[in-house]
């Protein structure tokens, strides 16, 4: 993994090997941004480049030290992840003792936290002693989704490098390039923040069947909604659809924006661009408030669901909407 290898926040890229060539590393980083966006990657370049043997600002890749930390069995450089759904204090003391025992003699050390802001505040606090005496030969990269949840005396102590989401066009590109289908890639990049994300979607169970359904129950909720209410009624039954369901409305939720641009007669930037024929005629055999209307009654009932509203209501009550009942 090296820097030029990672598409997109040529910003970040810009700082980090600027702070390599003039040997003005920090000892500690928040890499802060929406998940997807190259936050692992970008830590695991700046590791490779901070110990490869051929290159001093970014890493060749193919040395031992690089492939080392590639594979991740390199002794200076530890990953820490949530154990369940938080890092505790004792993976933090761990940490600790190793960097404790490592010899004066090696190179620079470094340590990545996974989902910091997941730290609970013993391990938060007991971080915070670390990085008050930062060893000069010691690099901490925290990885999250929210710095603003960390102790503001952490965030004092580390360098803050924004993590931006890549321009969705530069994605599309990206992904049709490298044969994934159109239909899919025009509806990932409107819910991922990079492309490893966008891929991963694309490439997970159940996407493709899912974003399927989204389009069968807008059909038959605009023709026939008895049998769109059925199908729904089958589909939470009969599988794990009450998990997708936040997917599910998402992808409704990017049809009904369509709606409004079709029906005004854009057709720029259609996510649903194996759809528009059918579309297209559906947006305009009725009035614009009864799609604006729709995408306002969609987000509400999305926020309804992350409060553990009824799964079954909440599909039934998208679909009626669609209909306008």
């Amino acid at each position: 993994m090296s820097f030029q290898s990672i598409r997109g926040q040529d910003r970040v890229k810009r700082i980090l090997q600027n702070s390599l060539r003039t040997n003005s590393v920090s000892h500690a980083y928040i890499f802060n941004g929406p998940a997807g966006t190259g936050r692992k990657a970008m830590a695991l370049a700046l590791a490779q480049a901070l110990h490869c043997r051929a290159l001093d600002d970014d890493a060749c890749g193919v040395c031992l030290e690089c492939r080392k930390i590639e594979h991740r069995n390199h002794p200076d450089i530890l990953w820490i992840q949530p154990e369940g759904s938080a890092i505790k204090i004792d993976q933090i003391r761990d940490l600790q003792k190793e960097f404790a025992y490592r010899s004066a003699a090696s190179g620079t050390k470094m340590y990545i936290l996974q989902d910091a802001d997941k730290m609970t505040v013993q391990a938060a606090n007991s971080l915070l002693k670390f990085l008050e005496e930062p060893s000069s030969r010691t690099v901490a990269v925290l990885i999250t989704e929210n710095g603003h949840a960390l102790l503001p005396t952490i965030q004092s102590r580390a360098q803050w490098i924004s993590f931006t989401p890549m321009n969705r066009r530069e994605m599309i590109d990206l992904l049709l390039a490298e044969g994934h289908p159109p239909a899919l890639v025009h509806c990932a990049v409107q819910l991922a923040a990079g492309p490893d994300a966008a891929r991963e979607l694309i490439q997970g169970n159940g996407f493709a069947e899912i974003r399927s359904l989204g389009v069968q129950l807008a059909k038959e909720s605009l023709t026939r909604l008895p049998s769109a209410m059925l199908t729904a009624q089958q589909k939470l039954a009969k599988s794990d659809l009450a998990e997708q369901l936040p997917m599910l409305l998402d992808l409704m939720i990017l049809w009904l924006k369509d709606m409004v641009r079709l029906h005004t007669g854009n057709k720029r930037n259609i996510v649903y661009i194996d759809q528009i024929d059918w579309m297209e005629g559906q947006a305009r055999s009725r009035d614009l408030n009864h799609w604006i209307s729709g995408l306002e009654r969609a987000v509400e009932l999305q926020k309804r669901l992350r409060y553990h509203a009824n799964p079954q209501l909440i599909l039934e009550n998208m679909l009626m909407q669609f209909k306008g009942v």
